[in-house]
């Protein structure tokens, strides 16, 4: 099925204790279409840059097999920037800057020949904006939707209708306890599926991530690393893999949200391998199965002997 990644495409500034870079790709539909790449054959990126966006850039994500007719170049615009300082241990990072610069006029235009996507993955925009391009869509099968604590702290009302419009939800732990306004994860995800999505994601980091499901809880862990460079645009990929493995399946089912979260989970561990989304443009199919199969074995439980 196709696949619609709605969001920012990005120039970051990145910091590490070990490294910087500086003009590095990033943006949550960059990650989120790189990601579903994988999975699908029809991924549809909508999101603006200015005219100081590079043209390799451009390049990149249309070689990678990215369908751009949604990727709106404001003349005289700068690109949406960000500047971040990550600490020792990767959890924890510092905003230094943030320009909004062609964001701040941006309400996405989905084209006509992408609104027929069957997958819509709404990155981490203004809730309204979200909203609004779930209005321009035919019918699609499956929503998905991410926000942020600045969303939810400074826009609730707009939240809380976009939240009615979608069938999953992904958000991290803390945003979840203050979407929900509780401490206990079970309870703020019980809360949070009375808002509108029946799925819900919680990403947990380093500890992986769970599932919220009918009447059922699914626990995913994270893959192992002895290496990590840039966790930038993990959580934009862990989407994207998630919600392109849904794109290639007949159905959502409990069984197909299940593997999807795992998809997710793999191709996340290999964005955070490089600084921006070097690593998914090097990335290959048998790279990516293969770390599937030591995923499945990393989270296998035997039977019990007699």
């Amino acid at each position: 099925m196709s696949l619609l990644a709605v969001g920012t495409v990005a120039l970051d500034h990145i910091e590490t204790p070990f490294a910087s870079q500086r003009n590095v790709l990033g943006g949550s539909a960059t990650f989120l279409a790189l990601a579903a790449r994988f999975f699908t054959d029809d991924v549809r990126l909508v999101a603006a840059v200015g005219d100081d966006f590079p043209d390799a850039y451009t390049a990149m994500l249309r070689d990678a097999g990215v369908r751009l007719d949604g990727l709106e170049v404001q003349p005289g615009g700068k690109t949406f920037s960000w500047t971040g300082r990550y600490h020792y241990d990767f959890n924890s990072r510092d905003t230094l800057d943030t320009q909004l610069n062609v964001l701040e006029t941006f309400q996405p235009v989905v084209p006509e020949a992408f609104r027929d996507a069957r997958i819509v993955c709404l990155g981490n925009l203004e809730p309204s904006i979200q909203a609004d391009v779930l209005g321009q869509m035919s019918a699609p099968a499956y929503t998905i939707l991410d926000t942020m604590n600045f969303w939810i702290e400074q826009t609730p009302d707009a939240l809380a209708q976009t939240l009615r419009l979608v069938d999953c939800l992904i958000v991290n732990d803390a945003e979840a306890r203050q979407l929900a306004d509780d401490p206990s994860l079970i309870r703020a995800a019980s809360k949070i599926r009375t808002m509108g999505p029946k799925t819900l994601i919680i990403k947990k980091g380093e500890h992986g991530a769970l599932l919220f499901s009918d009447d059922t809880v699914f626990a995913a862990p994270a893959f192992p690393l002895e290496d990590l460079h840039d966790p930038t645009g993990a959580g934009d990929a862990f989407m994207g893999g998630f919600a392109g493995y849904l794109a290639r399946c007949r159905a959502v089912t409990p069984h197909t949200l299940r593997r999807a979260v795992v998809c997710g989970s793999v191709v996340a561990s290999f964005s955070v391998e490089a600084f921006g989304p070097a690593r998914l443009l090097s990335l290959t199919q048998a790279e990516l199965n293969a770390r599937t199969r030591a995923y499945e074995q990393l989270a296998f439980i035997p039977a019990e002997e007699d």
